[in-house]
């Protein structure tokens, strides 16, 4: 069964499809698609899977593809600019449309490119992944890396649809699955208590890809993002409350370098840490931080970040960070499970020690 949302940006609003067999159906392209050329932007693990039938959903049009390699370790200009390569070679015009195809790397590349590209053209998203499905596909937030520092370098753009086939969970890897399932725990942990006991008592569903189970989660998912993402496009404000455990997270993926930890798996120590400080602030139980690390280890997800990373090497790492506003670092915190909040008002004694915390 397809479900649709919508994320409500007035007369740049646009859907969110959801459900089985949706990557193959012409219907749902179609009045997305601005002109007759259209590029797809994969990777190499997932073009072999899903090229073919969405070349089939595109017949008719002028489709070409450039396939990049997979991996966080690609998201560089250097790998960004083989688009440009591809666009200029085939002679796109302005009313061409990119159609993103896999996860979030490539998402997020994409989505970059159809924002730079003769100052802006049209895009389409077709994640691949649990974590692309529920969050990096909406929202409009492109990007690469920079050896310094994580999204760095990037754009708001929005998408003209999302099309999620959760078919392709199939395919993923269990590592990407529970990579993945860190944002879904993020929904719940920053705006619904009952999403979190609910993912409490079916993640083991969810991990042996019960389609039922992961439909529901991909649409609650998506219904609290498209809700935040209406009332604060840009994140001048409660957007921010989506980057729970990410202040932490990207400071473990840039320690590490890129691709050593997935995404997803550098949130679930994150968000872990973002409850700790908050539990150290006074303003949450620890019996609520115990249940937040057995929810991430649940999920197959680390609690800890890398032991070599000192505390002092972790602060400097946060502080080159998008968050970061008249050079203070701005933190996702809990209040409880469920609530959440945007602080930049953090000592360093607390947050230094939630830094060099390491548990058994």
């Amino acid at each position: 069964m397809t479900r649709t949302l919508e994320v409500d940006l007035g007369d740049r609003s646009y859907p969110i499809h959801i459900g089985p067999g949706l990557l193959n159906d012409p219907v749902l392209y179609r009045p997305h698609i601005r002109g007759r050329q259209v590029m797809i932007v994969t990777n190499e693990t997932v073009a072999p899977l899903y090229l073919a039938p969405l070349h089939e959903a595109l017949a008719g049009l002028d489709v070409r593809e450039v396939v990049l390699p997979d991996g966080e370790q690609y998201k560089t200009l250097e790998v960004w600019n083989r688009i440009f390569d591809a666009l200029l070679d085939a002679r796109f015009a302005r009313d061409c449309t990119l159609v993103a195809l896999g996860g979030g790397v490539v998402g997020d590349m994409a989505g970059f490119a159809a924002a730079c590209y003769q100052r802006g053209v049209a895009f389409i998203q077709v994640p691949t992944t649990l974590l692309s499905q529920v969050d990096s596909s909406v929202g409009g937030k492109t990007g690469i890396n920079h050896p310094a520092g994580k999204n760095m370098i990037g754009a708001f753009h929005q998408p003209l649809a999302v099309i999620a086939d959760t078919e392709t969970l199939d395919t993923l890897p269990q590592r990407e699955l529970s990579a993945g399932l860190a944002e879904v725990l993020k929904y719940g942990l920053i705006r619904d208590c009952a999403f979190l006991d609910w993912l409490e008592s079916h993640m083991a569903e969810l991990l042996s890809r019960d389609r039922e189970a992961l439909a529901h989660a991909i649409r609650r998912s998506c219904e609290i993002k498209a809700q935040l993402v209406a009332e604060d496009e840009l994140e001048s404000g409660q957007r921010a409350l989506l980057n729970l455990g990410h202040t932490f997270g990207h400071a473990i993926e840039t320690a590490a370098g890129y691709g050593n930890w997935l995404h997803g798996e550098a949130v679930g120590a994150g968000m872990c840490m973002a409850a700790d400080l908050s539990a150290r602030l006074g303003w949450l139980a620890e019996a609520d931080v115990e249940r937040v690390r057995r929810l991430v280890v649940c999920a197959g997800l680390p609690t800890e970040p890398p032991a070599e990373l000192d505390a002092e090497r972790f602060r400097a790492l946060m502080a080159v960070d998008k968050k970061v506003l008249d050079g203070r670092l701005r933190l996702v915190l809990l209040t409880a499970l469920g609530e959440a909040v945007i602080s930049d008002t953090i000592d360093d004694e607390p947050l230094l020690a939630t830094l060099s915390a390491r548990r058994p």
